[in-house]
């Protein structure tokens, strides 16, 4: 079964920055590639970045230049590193395999930037 947490949220204002960490059964994390998803109020849950088993790395347009994402696989653990952030990066954030696995969904992280 596959057991996914994010962590890492919270409150930050327009400007800051945060690190978000998804730990993944290693099962999952060692046959496919992973991505981090959010989903704001009222909308469709979106991908904001991806990371394949060698480390390539694609990004939305909206999050190029001030997301990074990283994995550690020792850990089993993904990351996003958010910079520059700004309000309409309020969402839920999700990490998922890539493309996601309906059954992996976990609680997911609240990232509210905000003055």
């Amino acid at each position: 079964q596959v057991q996914i947490v994010e962590s890492g949220g919270g409150l930050v204002q327009p400007g800051g920055s945060l690190r978000l960490s998804c730990a993944a059964s290693g099962t999952i994390f060692s046959i496919v590639g992973m991505a981090w998803y959010r989903q704001a109020p009222g909308k469709q849950r979106e991908l904001v970045a991806s990371i394949t088993k060698n480390s390539s790395t694609l990004y939305a347009d909206s999050v190029k230049g001030r997301f990074t994402i990283s994995r550690d696989n020792a850990k089993s653990t993904i990351y996003l590193r958010m910079n520059n952030l700004k309000p309409e990066d309020t969402a839920v954030y999700y990490c998922n395999a890539d493309p996601p696995l309906r059954t992996a969904w976990g609680q997911g992280t609240q990232v509210t930037v905000s003055s």
